[in-house]
């Protein structure tokens, strides 16, 4: 699979498959092509060249079955609502005017997942990093998805909240066995909570498990030059 835009190469010859109910991690430097992976993989952009199945179909054919958690740096904080309303979008994949009894339910139900069920009606101005993300994340996890994709999602909080957010994931992944793809540039997160490793720099430069794709030979080919060009495809 290949993204061009314009003269150029976004992702060149991206060439894997991925096994259901596996915690993959996404890293590589900057520009190396992660979140345009992500945004292939959401149905928002679309390969150049070569195919990808997300589920068995084409990327958001079964948005229902998965769920985004974006970076915490694109949300406006001064948004007036409260940590429930933004759960219940994740539902509503809407934003709610009003919640019914049985959405507070299930939203409810969510945060108490995450821990956060506490914060329900609090103002999201009011939250921290931490528990910003914890709202996001059970924003993803309320319509109990196949496959939750998140894009950085340690940006901006603390060492702890990290932590905390890969052993949500883990525990919501043994729950469950959904598929898990997070785009990270913590090597010591994908090392220890992934099962699989992607090492990304517009092309594939190591995939695999951790031992394997984290190796030193990988890390300092991901940092420094990209490979040759051709199409191939994509499956998760």
């Amino acid at each position: 699979m290949t993204l061009q835009k314009g003269d150029a190469v976004i992702l060149d010859d991206i060439t894997l498959s991925l096994e259901r109910a596996r915690f993959l991690a996404i890293i590589g430097p900057n520009g190396a092509g992660k979140s345009s992976l992500v945004k292939i993989l959401l149905g928002i952009d679309h390969p150049t060249q070569g195919s990808v199945a997300v589920l068995g179909s084409p990327p958001g054919h079964h948005a229902k079955r998965a769920a985004y958690v974006p970076q915490l740096k694109t949300f406006d904080r001064s948004f007036p609502a409260t940590a429930i309303q933004l759960v219940v979008s994740g539902e509503r994949q809407a934003w709610p005017a009003r919640t019914t009894a049985r959405e507070r339910e299930q939203a409810l139900e969510a945060l108490t997942e995450v821990g956060a069920e506490h914060l329900a009606d609090r103002p999201l101005a009011r939250l921290s990093g931490g528990e910003l993300q914890r709202t996001y994340l059970a924003r993803a996890l309320v319509r109990k998805p196949e496959l939750v994709v998140l894009d950085e999602p340690a940006t901006g909080v603390d060492f702890m909240a990290e932590h905390d957010l890969n052993h949500l994931l883990e525990a919501y992944q043994d729950k469950t066995q959904a598929t898990v793809v997070m785009v990270t540039h913590d090597l010591a997160a994908a090392r220890h909570h992934a099962t699989d490793v992607l090492v990304l720099n517009r092309t594939v430069v190591g995939f695999g498990e951790p031992e394997r794709a984290l190796s030193d030979e990988c890390l300092r080919r991901a940092y420094g030059h990209v490979g040759h060009a051709h199409s191939g495809f994509v499956a998760w």
